[in-house]
């Protein structure tokens, strides 16, 4: 179900990310992302440009993958939601700011390839992750009898 706040970026990262650990340990990054647009002005005929900066946040297992995976420069689509954030200087001015809280970061196979490894699945303790429930084998054949290969995604 989706509550109306939902926004998708492609952009260049402005900033390497820069992680951090909450004081219960959660992890945290945040980087910046550039948006550049770029349209034909119809009455000069001239190519005109325009760029916006955002500020992406991502937690937990999101944090940790993306400060370990990206750089400044490397072009990220960031999808999540948009949050404001306020708070007071110490001259006692009231500040605010909206960034992105992500849900999900890729980098963009546009322009660029990567290799992507899977990250071992944790418990909340650090160990192995709990298995639930029995595992069956499956079939590589297909209905009619055929060989298929139906392989996860990573």
């Amino acid at each position: 179900m989706s509550n109306g706040n939902n926004v998708s970026i492609v952009g260049n990262l402005t900033r390497d990310p820069e992680l951090r650990f909450t004081p219960s340990g959660q992890a945290t990054a945040t980087f910046g992302v550039a948006v550049n647009r770029r349209w034909q002005n119809r009455q000069t005929n001239e190519w005109e440009e325009a760029t916006s900066f955002f500020d992406v946040v991502c937690w937990a297992q999101l944090a940790e993958n993306a400060a370990q995976s990206l750089t400044k420069g490397t072009r990220v689509l960031v999808s999540g939601r948009l949050d404001q954030r306020s708070w007071e200087t110490p001259d006692k001015e009231r500040r605010s700011k909206i960034e992105i809280t992500a849900d999900e970061v890729a980098p963009s196979l546009r322009y660029a390839t990567v290799s992507v490894s899977k990250n071992e699945r944790r418990a909340p303790d650090g160990g192995p992750a709990p298995t639930y429930g029995a595992t069956r084998a499956v079939s590589n054949e297909a209905p009619g009898g055929e060989a298929f290969y139906d392989e996860e995604p990573f």
